[in-house]
């Protein structure tokens, strides 16, 4: 659609007067009239009508008769000119003096100000969006459109009768839609295509032959990578229009079709026309040089090339590396991109993004930096990321470029970055695995394996010194630990030493206390400078750099530092601000200090030559492990009021930090995750393992949130075989609880029930009374699952004596909703409700915390099964918004897949839909295995609105899942495949 919609016939409103400066008024929903904060009562219906008619004819004066035909129509009533002056004498009294005037036998407003009127407003406002989408300006297009849409507020004219306010009704809800596909056509532009489809499918549910809206869907779902399912609903319009209306789909919708199964890459470009480049355009090539001896790699190097290979054909091609510093991606990227170059003849981009270091590259800076390289002038390149973003696209439009991003920091800093044009490709490097990057292809980089790093470590010592040694060679590879950096330092200083043998260097590495100082080279041995800068420290400064050292993790706050040390927070900030001077510590942001990974190894090192006696390194370690449990004790005990969890952790001696309120508490746990889990695996094999697995349990919410939840399984694995090997059987059976709790989270039924049997006998013969009834909750869980829901009902009732023993009623809530859903299993409905409102009943008691969320969302299922609907969408209502508050994305989008449940329940397939796309959008507590659901659930619906070969496609991808986790709802998604083939 090109351009803005405009109201038809209307006008802008008169000049404002001093004496209606207060007055307001809408239209665009119930007719109402506000003087300042205070809302007017406007009568009855007919004399809201009357109020209308004039409002809407902004100043002009409408006779007698013109407005009983408003009012009325055909058939006044007998008095009808008398009642008509009857309402417009309460108007007046109700409204500023001069408002409503009498003028020729007739009425009319005047004197409004400017902006008294919300249409006259979204004219306003509609007229600008369409300025700025005129200019280019696409992102204050689409937020003044926005702001436009929301001055909506219901049906127009609502509840005001007569055929005049009926056909503003069409014409304003005409004009809504109009102006609500414009916003969605330059969302697509923008690229919003995966947030689109959940308001679009939505949208063409409530009007089904609207064919804009269809085909703006169409090509939301196909940019979204949903080929099949943008296919589907061409399918489902054509059978819908011939249905209906007897009519073929508009020229229009049938190319889509077409460019769609052609893979039509033109289709991944903005409909509007590109700006023109401020200047001749150039062709960049930035690649840094290629090492001449790369070795290995052969399958990632194919795999890679092809991805860049198909950029021609596709709407991009983005490629992201991830792996530990030294493994080489740098050097595996540049390798790639000097192969592809002939395929990307407009040239290539390259900038570091120093992900890695203090202080990340803003991506307005590197937008700028590409921009002048593609001959963009310093005077039309504009100030803000959106506008440098857009021209970057813009730019780049008809361009076949590569960029190479390497070392970035995150997701967010590189989307703005990418082309988002067919033919161009983008590579990715960076140490974090980039999940969130919509489209990418992920490749997990690893250290060489042991015939690459042999090869590796060959090229550069040469074949004859090698092939005599091959044993010693293999010693030398594998006490780098295969990681190409440190192998190419040491191949480099058996190179520079024609005396030395394979076999005294891999002596020389064998003793693990030396390696570092080993595995130094030319200008790679940088252990002289790291000690030039340690010995110029005075004995507090070289106590903290060795202290620091010896905690794991990426990076360590000023609070857990000053833990390290058993300083105060002023003293140890001194002294770490001290030692960013060195350069020997990194300032990774405020508060926050990080070191680079060979000075860490090398602080390490310098605490075990000086740190003594050894107890001042367990000391120190100790510290941090109390401070860290502690402080994580303080969030959970905001977060769950009255649980009692709390009081049976290990003892701390070291302080943690308090907090105020929730907020700060969240943003300390998701801020330090990495830490926490990095503090709980180092503390395995010591006499620190029990409070470890302590402080695992005690941060759990980080698992439920969908935040780290690779990184606590895997701690929470490393914690069950630390316990077991050391015959810790109390602190292994919460270790194993911990563990249940991460399977279930994920889907992983059978894994959990398993991990679950093992954590009760633990906790049973420990006499571990919290960690039984915590896993009897678990295992009743995994009944419920598993539709074992007389099982469930025991393990539920086992873990609601314990608690209620304890007196944790917080817990012993949120197992009675638990066991509400038991109930309804067995088609106990009443008695489900009336557990559910037990519980939620505790909950609201305690106050609103998380766990009130899930009283609510319990409470909801069991109204649900009863039939009572609009009173489950209300409890599911109240979940949402807390969930929200304290960041449980998960439990989010089970939620909303619960009130997809009951609008398709109720059979409102529209809404379903909506809601079924939103729990897509957030991901589920369940895994792939729920997310089978909610593909089924989504299917289900888009059937009853007609959508039959889009449902088919979504109950495609659930059999996959289900198939993939050999679950039992395969059969069901079978056979509806089945029947609908048959139809």
């Amino acid at each position: 659609m090109d351009g803005v919609p405009r109201v038809p016939e209307q006008r802008r409103p008169g000049s404002a007067r001093d004496a209606a400066a207060a007055l307001r008024f809408g239209v665009l929903g119930p007719v109402r009239a506000w003087r300042g904060e205070e809302q007017l009562a406007t009568g009855s219906p007919q004399q809201r009508a009357l109020l209308a008619a004039l409002l809407l004819r902004e100043g002009r004066t409408a006779t007698a008769a013109e407005l009983i035909d408003a009012l009325w129509g055909e058939e006044p009533p007998s008095q009808a000119l008398a009642a008509l002056r009857t309402y417009a004498s309460r108007l007046r009294k109700i409204l500023d003096a001069g408002v409503l005037v009498s003028e020729s036998g007739g009425y009319a407003v005047r004197g409004l100000p400017e902006g008294a009127l919300d249409l006259g407003v979204a004219q306003e406002l509609a007229a600008e969006a369409e300025k700025a989408r005129g200019a280019g300006d696409l992102c204050r297009a689409r937020e003044v459109l926005a702001r436009a849409l929301a001055l909506w507020d219901g049906e127009v004219l609502a509840g005001v009768p007569g055929p005049y306010a009926e056909a503003q009704r069409v014409r304003l809800e005409e004009w809504r839609l109009q102006l609500l596909e414009s916003r969605l056509d330059m969302d697509l532009e923008q690229g919003c295509h995966a947030e689109a489809v959940s308001e679009l499918t939505a949208l063409t549910a409530e009007h089904p032959l609207r064919e804009r809206l269809r085909e703006l869907l169409m090509l939301a779902l196909y940019r979204s990578g949903r080929q099949a399912e943008a296919l589907a609903v061409y399918a489902d319009t054509r059978r819908l229009l011939a249905d209906e209306l007897g009519v073929d789909p508009r020229p229009g919708l049938k190319e889509l079709q077409q460019r769609i199964l052609q893979a039509d890459p033109a289709l991944a470009e903005p409909s509007a026309p590109a700006a023109e480049p401020a200047a001749v355009p150039v062709r960049p090539a930035q690649l840094p040089a290629t090492v001449p001896d790369f070795t290995g790699r052969a399958s990632f190097v194919s795999e890679l090339g092809e991805v860049l290979a198909s950029a021609e054909g596709r709407v991009m091609a983005v490629s992201a590396l991830a792996g530990i510093g030294g493994v080489g991606k740098t050097t595996l990227a540049v390798h790639v991109a000097h192969q592809a170059r002939s395929a990307f003849p407009d040239g290539q981009l390259y900038v570091d993004l120093q992900g890695a270091g203090p202080r990340a590259a803003e991506p307005e800076t590197v937008l700028g930096s590409f921009l002048r390289a593609l001959g963009t002038a310093d005077s039309a390149i504009p100030d803000s990321l959106e506008e440098r973003a857009a021209l970057y696209r813009s730019v780049l439009d008809g361009r076949r470029v590569l960029v190479l991003l390497d070392n970035a920091r995150d997701a967010a800093q590189v989307r703005p970055l990418l082309p988002g044009t067919e033919g161009c490709a983008a590579l990715v490097t960076s140490r974090v695995r980039m999940v969130d990057l919509a489209g990418a292809h992920l490749v997990d980089l690893d250290v060489m394996s042991p015939d690459e790093a042999l090869s590796l470590f060959t090229k550069i010592v040469g074949e004859e010194r090698v092939a005599s040694e091959r044993e010693a060679a293999l010693d030398v590879v594998a006490a780098c630990g295969f990681l190409p950096l440190a192998i190419r330092i040491a191949a480099s200083r058996l190179a520079a030493r024609r005396t030395w043998t394979v076999s005294v260097l891999a002596g020389k590495l064998a003793d693990e206390r030396r390696r570092l100082d080993e595995l130094q080279a030319g200008d790679l041995a940088v252990k002289a400078t790291f000690e030039l800068g340690y010995g110029a420290m005075d004995p507090a400064q070289a106590r903290a750099f060795r202290l620091l050292g010896l905690a794991d993790g990426p990076d360590i706050s000023l609070a857990a530092a000053a833990a390290v040390l058993d300083l105060p927070v002023d003293e140890t900030e001194d002294l770490l601000e001290a030692l960013v001077d060195t350069s020997l510590l990194e300032s990774a942001a405020p508060g926050r200090y990080r070191y680079h990974d060979l000075v860490r190894l090398y602080a390490r090192a310098c605490a075990e030559r000086d740190e003594q006696p050894p107890r001042e390194r367990d000391g120190a370690l100790s510290r941090l492990l109390d401070f860290y449990l502690a402080t994580t004790a303080q969030v959970y005990a905001i977060e769950h009021p009255g649980d009692r969890l709390t009081d049976d952790l290990e003892p701390t001696r070291y302080p943690g930090l308090s907090f105020d309120e929730g907020t700060a508490a969240l943003d300390w746990l998701y801020t330090e995750a990495g830490q926490l889990l990095a503090c709980v695996r180092q503390a395995a094999g010591t006499e620190r393992l029990r409070r470890a697995v302590d402080l695992l349990w005690a941060a759990k919410d980080l698992t439920e949130s969908g935040a780290n939840s690779h990184q606590y399984e895997m701690t929470a694995r490393a914690t069950c075989e630390a316990t077991r090997a050391a015959g810790h059987e109390r602190a292994e059976g919460r270790a194993r609880t911990v563990l249940s709790d991460v399977l279930l989270v994920s889907g992983r039924i059978q894994p959990a029930e398993q991990e679950a049997r093992v954590a009760m006998e633990l906790a049973g013969s420990a006499q571990d009374a919290t960690a039984v009834s915590w896993v009897a909750n678990n295992r009743g869980l995994i009944c419920l699952h598993e539709s074992r829901f007389a099982d469930g009902k025991v393990f539920f009732d086992q873990a609601l004596e314990g608690l209620r023993a304890a007196g944790n009623r917080p817990f012993e809530a949120t197992v009675l909703g638990n066991l509400s859903r038991a109930h309804l299993g067995m088609g106990n409905i009443a008695k489900a409700v009336e557990m559910a409102r037990h519980g939620l009943a505790v909950h609201t008691e305690i106050g609103r915390t998380v766990r009130l969320a899930n009283g609510h969302f319990a409470l909801g299922v069991a109204l649900t099964r009863a039939g009572r609907y609009a009173e489950a969408l209300s409890q599911f209502s109240d979940a949402l918004g807390i969930f929200n508050d304290h960041r449980q994305r998960l439990w989010e989008g089970v939620t909303h897949f619960r009130i997809a449940e009951v609008h398709a329940a109720d059979r409102r397939p529209a809404q379903a839909a909506q809601h079924a796309e939103q729990a897509l959008a957030l991901g589920c507590i369940g895994g792939d295995r729920m997310q089978g659901n909610v593909l089924t659930l989504l299917g289900r619906s888009l059937s009853a609105l007609g959508q039959a070969d889009r449902a088919r496609a979504c109950w495609r991808e659930a059999l996959s899942l289900y198939e993939q986790n050999g679950a039992g709802e395969a059969n069901a998604v079978r056979a509806l495949l089945t029947s609908t083939a048959a139809a």
